[in-house]
């Protein structure tokens, strides 16, 4: 890497991520919430929950990944697939190799389920289940897929209810990425007396400062905000959009010109199992979650 090429990499690492992050909030509106009602918030919400808590588990007590690793792909396979990744690398404080893991298991899982759930939604119609409606597979698609244009590609391939539908419950899962930094910023800074003595505490969490705060992520709960009250002009929207897209595209590219390819290697096919893991349980796990909400409600 040229020596002088440095302080543009760690640029785009830094501040264009964090830019990029908080423009991803004109994506979306709290609008978008009451068009999935009750049923889409929940099952979001427990499907973010319960992936990251597998990856955290399976990631450090069976496979031995290290913790930053194993939560990066875990947020990654929960929410929003590399756009998340790359959000929380400021606050699990990752080197850039380990995101770059977590990005590239991320982005081959997200891959994958875009041939694996049309074959899926065949096959809950051919046995009559109420999972193949267009509204609920839709919910399960959007709960439960990895990035917002694998989303995107299924629903379409379903019909256009099921990718309306699909669509606006991923968003509100997007939408959930500001809390849980900053949920898991509190998290990883949760022992007072480290807070209060300025060091590390007995668990190895660094202590909450005020950089470690995702400011960023204030910004993008202000934008969406912003964007639900029609403050944004319509004719400036596509073009912050797509400088949005830029500015993540670029920063993934800074990490991934930072990171030495010996690390990819030295990770193995750990990341990969877990990656694997997790989709089983997004898309078997979250099949039984939707089921068994369809039946609460019916």
């Amino acid at each position: 890497m040229l020596l002088g090429s440095r302080p543009g990499i760690d640029l785009a690492k830094k501040r264009l991520l964090r830019l990029g992050v908080v423009l991803y909030g004109l994506r979306l509106t709290v609008q978008d919430i009451d068009h999935v009602g009750h049923a889409g918030v929940l099952v979001d919400a427990a499907m973010l929950g319960s992936t990251f808590l597998i990856a955290c588990w399976l990631g450090r007590r069976w496979l031995g990944l290290d913790e930053k690793t194993s939560m990066l792909i875990g947020i990654g396979s929960a929410i929003c697939g590399a756009a998340a990744v790359v959000a929380a690398e400021p606050v699990v404080r990752a080197r850039a190799e380990q995101v770059t893991v977590a990005v590239a298991t991320v982005v081959v899982f997200g891959t994958i389920a875009i041939f694996v759930y049309p074959p899926i939604h065949a096959a809950f119609a051919s046995a009559g289940w109420a999972l193949a409606s267009p509204a609920h597979f839709g919910l399960f698609i959007g709960s439960t897929v990895h990035e917002v244009a694998q989303v995107v590609a299924i629903g379409g391939s379903i019909g256009d209810a099921a990718a309306d539908t699909a669509v606006i419950t991923k968003m509100v899962r997007v939408m959930m990425l500001a809390p849980f930094l900053l949920g898991l910023a509190a998290w990883r800074s949760r022992d007072q007396g480290g807070m209060r003595s300025g060091h590390a505490g007995h668990d190895g969490h660094p202590p909450l400062t005020r950089e470690m705060v995702p400011w960023f992520a204030l910004g993008f709960v202000a934008v969406v905000l912003l964007n639900s009250l029609g403050v944004v002009p319509d004719a400036a929207r596509p073009l912050l959009n797509t400088a949005d897209t830029m500015l993540l595209a670029t920063a993934m590219a800074a990490l991934g010109i930072s990171t030495r390819a010996g690390a990819l290697r030295q990770a193995g096919v750990k990341p990969l199992v877990l990656g694997l893991a997790l989709s089983g349980w997004l898309t078997i796990g979250g099949a039984a979650v939707n089921a068994a909400l369809i039946r609460v409600m019916h």
